[in-house]
């Protein structure tokens, strides 16, 4: 999968669906792009650049993502 990346400034306006906070860009193991809440331990997908924020279709972050992903910002 390749990697995508989101403008700046949209990224400093997006929110968690489910606790309005915050989101970090990072990069799973296969290099693709998503958008983690470390609060819930949460990720959702980027498909083509569209941020997937919808609660249902996020998914849960195991204990060596999140490690990783804590690493990564």
């Amino acid at each position: 999968m390749a990697e995508q990346t989101l403008d700046s400034t949209l990224l400093s306006l997006l929110a968690c669906p489910q606790d309005k906070g915050p989101l970090s860009l990072v990069h799973d193991g296969d290099g693709a792009s998503l958008l983690y809440n470390p609060r819930l331990r949460r990720a959702y997908r980027i498909d083509n650049g569209i941020p997937v924020l919808l609660v249902d279709e996020a998914r849960e972050v195991s204990d060596a993502e999140q490690e990783r992903f804590s690493a990564q910002g």
